[in-house]
């Protein structure tokens, strides 16, 4: 029996439940290659969270297969960069499309649906939603199981980045910055 073709949607403020459980699938199966024991275990607890204010946005999206997310991500019109429990004053303050880029945000495959073109139709999406409100330019902190998508789909690194998550835990990252075609 062939396996349902996944289908891309908006993600609803009801989806929370089941993305986040795809976001701590995702980075248990996904993290081990690139990062120790402790770092996996932090980043399943305290980077693998979901983001309401994406879902009350609507700026998230999922792929769905026969009834199970097997993929997400999305873009921000707001200042925060991440996701994850670490938060900054001006999170929530909205970027300048003239001036800043859009934010793409907490991406996340399940482990058995990789290397499938998803990340790449989900960034393809973002940049369409963001290029409709007059952003130019996508920016991203990617945690470096990310990294190989984004180079592929044009992403060029600016820099490498060490992310203190709230349990003290280091956890490398690239911050990485595209034009909007």
């Amino acid at each position: 029996m062939a396996a349902a073709q996944p289908t891309l949607r908006v993600a609803t403020p009801d989806d929370a439940g089941r993305i986040e459980a795809l976001m701590k699938a995702s980075a248990a199966a996904l993290f081990p290659a690139y990062y120790d024991e402790q770092q996996v275990e932090s980043g399943v607890r305290l980077v693998a969270e979901v983001d309401q204010v994406l879902l009350e946005d609507g700026t998230y999206f999922v792929f769905e297969a026969g009834g199970a997310l097997v993929a997400c991500g999305g873009w921000s019109r707001r200042a925060r960069l991440h996701a994850g429990s670490v938060e900054h004053d001006d999170d929530a303050r909205l970027l300048d499309p003239a001036t800043e880029p859009a934010k793409v945000r907490a991406m996340f495959t399940r482990g058995d649906w990789t290397r499938r073109g998803l990340g790449r139709r989900i960034l393809e999406a973002c940049e369409a939603a963001a290029r409709a409100e007059g952003f130019r330019e996508l920016s991203l902190l990617a945690t470096l199981p990310g990294v190989p998508l984004y180079r592929a789909c044009g992403f060029e690194a600016v820099g490498e980045e060490t992310a203190m998550l709230t349990d003290g835990v280091p956890m490398e990252c690239v911050a990485m910055r595209r034009a909007i075609a």
